[in-house]
């Protein structure tokens, strides 16, 4: 608890600073970090990419899924954020820009990804922004690979839909918003 709410204040003055590109004022809950988390085939799942990775909500869980030898990149524009995140996770990659995510897994040594799990508030984005995102996490998706986001309503469900499979939504209450977790896959 005592984490949380340091990473809280943390969170909530870079929001102060950048509500543009911060779409919270408070970083996941526990309960929608697992509900992100719960959906990724761990066996499966060697590269993994994090976009909007904030103070490291969902990043401190990704240590105790992943398998040895599995690889992370994490994306953090915020530099403030970011320079915590790579002190924190130094076995990791860090980037800045999540628009850059195909050259820059590349320049990682790394062709096609598993998994993209996102908390960027993709509503808030300019919509060049958006689309340069989304195709960027498609680009460097392997064939089957998993996109897991989640945004505060159901605005991006249909163009979610027009990129990718989406295999399902799940509502979590138990995060401040709610939240709703998109599961989607590269056709």
């Amino acid at each position: 608890m005592k984490q949380f709410l340091a990473e809280s204040r943390i969170f909530f003055s870079r929001f102060i600073h950048s509500p543009d590109r911060i779409g919270s004022i408070l970083p996941s809950s526990p309960f929608l970090v697992h509900a992100m988390l719960r959906q990724v085939d761990w066996s499966r799942t060697r590269t993994l990419v994090e976009l909007g990775a904030g103070t490291g909500a969902v990043t401190r869980r990704l240590d105790s899924y992943l398998y040895p030898g599995s690889q992370v990149a994490v994306f953090e524009q915020d530099k403030i954020l970011r320079e915590h995140l790579c002190l924190a996770y130094p076995h990791f990659q860090h980037f800045s820009q999540a628009e850059d995510l195909c050259s820059l897994t590349r320049l990682w040594g790394v062709e096609h990804v598993d998994c993209v799990v996102s908390s960027l508030p993709f509503t808030v984005f300019p919509e060049a922004l958006r689309n340069r995102i989304l195709q960027g996490i498609q680009d460097c998706l392997r064939p089957g690979g998993l996109f897991i986001t989640y945004q505060y309503s159901l605005h991006m469900k249909k163009r979610f839909t027009e990129q990718f499979e989406l295999l399902g939504i799940r509502f979590v209450p138990l995060n401040i918003p709610c939240a709703f977790v998109y599961v989607c896959r590269k056709r």
